[in-house]
């Protein structure tokens, strides 16, 4: 479910790593239909220290639902997993870009996304719970679904308003999957510009500010 590596952006190398839901049946069952075990999330890690190591920007692309919930999946230690990969995006002192493409679901999403610039493309959805489960916890009814995403505002734009993300990444008319290519130049556009912003900074207040922003949500006066 996590695909990771050095890749080139613009002849600039960068570390990658994302999620891969897979667009037929026997291709999201490979993938596990983007959901990780805990070694997907360690795979994420030695790609986070390489980047660190060799003083390239980090990228991620994050689409899932969550973080694989097994039982197999929780022996091999998920949530220590999850919270690692948190801790290492937290201390490093490159610059990080964190991209939301479809689905960001509960800690499996967060997991890859503790960035200095977070976006959002502007169909995506990122939530801390998927709709039917807020609703099945909440009034033990599935079908409270709508109600449920109503109330904790998952789109594009509510999470900018919310201080969640710092941008929207505009899509085709119709959305990115009606022509993925320009889907693709947006999104690289956006990035790179992003990126741009981030080469100035310090490393020191890189992290400081990567770390206030995510102790501040959530907080209010």
């Amino acid at each position: 479910a996590i695909v990771a590596g050095i890749g080139k952006l613009e002849g600039r190398t960068i570390a990658v790593l994302g999620h891969q839901k897979g667009r037929d049946l026997k291709e999201r069952t490979r993938r596990n239909f983007g959901m990780a075990y805990p070694e997907g999330y360690r795979k994420a890690i030695r790609v986070m220290e390489l980047a660190e190591r060799h003083r390239f920007p980090l990228l991620t692309l994050v689409d899932t639902p969550g973080a694989f919930p097994g039982v197999a999946a929780e022996q091999h230690g998920q949530g220590g997993a999850i919270a690692r990969s948190q801790a290492v995006m937290v201390r490093l002192s490159v610059p990080t870009v964190s991209v939301v493409i479809g689905e960001g679901g509960s800690g499996g999403a967060i997991a890859i996304a503790v960035a200095d610039r977070v976006l959002m493309q502007e169909n995506a959805i990122y939530s801390v719970i998927s709709p039917e489960g807020c609703a099945a916890i909440l009034w033990r009814d599935a079908s409270q679904a709508k109600k449920a995403a109503s109330a904790f505002r998952l789109d594009a734009a509510h999470c900018l308003d919310l201080g969640v993300i710092e941008g929207i990444v505009p899509e085709p008319v119709g959305g990115a999957q009606t022509d993925p290519d320009a889907a693709a130049s947006l999104l690289q556009e956006s990035v790179v510009s992003h990126l741009h912003e981030l080469d100035g900074i310090p490393t020191g207040d890189l992290r400081r500010s990567r770390r206030a922003k995510f102790r501040s949500m959530g907080v209010f006066a």
